[in-house]
């Protein structure tokens, strides 16, 4: 008695993946870049709450921690756009609508506020720019017609 074989499925097709346009990239490096400096800017707080002499011990630690959960946002949208994910693109430009508040706020501060204001500024302005661009939203895949 012969058994029979069952027919084997053909195999899925793997499509090669493109080359994301340099524009995105730098989107996603520059929103990793906040990301990482909130991150590095929130375990400070948290180390100078834990082990500091801080004027309120509970603030410096409830800082650190928020800003660690603000961090993700960036992180996570940066990762996303490096990956070309059509989602990321509304998490990363929220978190340059954020940024351009805070670098007014640095700014009004005054003294060597001003120069890490400007830098925030420029990176957030730059990131809107990459990802408005029509290069970066046709590798993101937003505004095609849909198929009917």
């Amino acid at each position: 008695m012969s058994k029979k074989q069952p027919a084997k499925a053909p195999a899925p097709t793997v499509e090669a993946p493109t080359a994301l346009p340099r524009r995105l990239t730098a989107a996603a490096a520059l929103t990793a870049l906040e990301g990482l400096a909130l991150a590095g800017l929130g375990v400070y707080m948290l180390f100078v709450g834990i082990a500091g002499d801080p004027d309120s011990p509970q603030q410096a630690e409830t800082g650190g921690i928020t800003l660690l959960a603000l961090a993700a946002l960036p992180l996570i949208a940066a990762r996303g756009l490096r990956l070309g994910r059509r989602w990321s693109r509304g998490p990363a430009l929220i978190t340059q609508l954020m940024a351009l508040p805070v670098a007014w706020t640095l700014y009004t501060t005054g003294g060597a506020m001003i120069a890490a204001a400007f830098a925030l500024a420029v990176a957030a302005v730059a990131v809107v720019a990459l990802l408005v661009n029509p290069t970066a939203t046709e590798a993101l895949g937003i505004g095609e017609p849909s198929s009917s």
